[in-house]
């Protein structure tokens, strides 16, 4: 009972939290109720008993979607992004697609003829299970190139910093002012 609740609430969560993305008039605000419906969806499929795909959905949306909101906020031709906006264009043509596709979808999904389970029970750890059928025999390249592009992004970070953080106040921290770039780069 308390398991079909939870499916009930995250599921109308995220689909009324998607429906907000396109009522929002500004696009922090429509971010975040994507974050919103994507967290859902991540708690659903945590649910599902996929916890590894699960986190790993909550913690990518999440990242993603914050950097998302910042860097509108910074570059946005409006004021920061918070000025009023339409998130629709042709709403019509819009809305004449997406009610085309969800009745294709639906007449698909009615008329298909679904198998019937075949073969052995299903395996005792689904994510390793979904795991091998995703990479196969690649699973170790693909773990360590995630490893590689992470390191190659924080390095990549590091590298392209010309100053650290604490550089400005000296080699002994006490320089006072500290020795803040001015316009031109020269310092004082």
């Amino acid at each position: 009972m308390l398991g079909d609740t939870v499916f009930w609430v995250l599921a109308v969560a995220a689909v009324a939290s998607g429906v907000m993305v396109f009522r929002f008039d500004s696009m922090p605000r429509a971010t975040y109720a994507l974050l919103l419906s994507l967290l859902c969806v991540g708690g659903l499929v945590i649910q599902l008993g996929l916890d590894y795909l699960g986190v790993v959905v909550i913690l990518m949306m999440t990242i993603e979607m914050a950097i998302m909101a910042v860097f509108m906020v910074m570059f946005m031709m409006n004021p920061a992004g918070l000025m009023p906006m339409s998130m629709v264009h042709n709403a019509k043509g819009a809305a004449a697609v997406c009610a085309g596709v969800f009745a294709a979808l639906a007449v698909g999904i009615l008329l298909a003829p679904w198998p019937g389970r075949a073969g052995t029970m299903p395996d005792a750890d689904p994510t390793k299970a979904l795991g091998l059928a995703l990479m196969g025999p690649q699973m170790l390249t693909m773990m360590t190139l995630g490893v590689t592009l992470f390191a190659t992004i924080v390095s990549t970070v590091v590298l392209a910093t010309r100053r650290g953080r604490y550089d400005r106040f000296g080699d002994d921290l006490r320089s006072r002012p500290a020795d803040d770039p001015v316009r031109g780069g020269v310092g004082r």
